[in-house]
């Protein structure tokens, strides 16, 4: 049986490593807009993971971001791999998130809402 904490450590390693791509090694001229790494799940066996991704920015901005992405996945899954020393790179599919974008419209609402009211 798959240890629970092994695996949650394992996804926020995996997190924050991809964090830590973006920000520093995927020199990709698509990569545009502000770029967050929210969340990671891993199967059971540790095959295969996804990495949810969350792109403030224009639509064109997300959709050249998860091109990047897909196109540079070799090179993600060879990198998680030696930085955390594990012995079988799992297979990466990268999801969107939009929970940061609709949390910022739900602040905004609530500001506007605020502002409006009679105090």
């Amino acid at each position: 049986m798959v240890s629970n904490q092994r695996k949650l450590r394992l996804s926020q390693s995996i997190k924050r490593e991809m964090s830590e791509l973006l920000q520093k090694d995927l020199n990709d001229a698509r990569l545009t807009g502000i770029i967050s790494v929210t969340d990671v799940e891993l199967s059971n066996d540790y095959r295969n993971c996804k990495i949810f991704i969350s792109v403030f920015g224009s639509e064109l901005d997300r959709k050249n971001c998860f091109l990047a992405l897909e196109d540079r996945t070799g090179f993600i899954r060879g990198e998680i791999c030696r930085r955390l020393g594990i012995k079988f790179a799992p297979e990466i599919l990268f999801r969107y998130d939009d929970s940061l974008e609709r949390g910022s419209k739900i602040s905004q609402l609530l500001a506007e809402i605020a502002k409006d009211s009679p105090e």
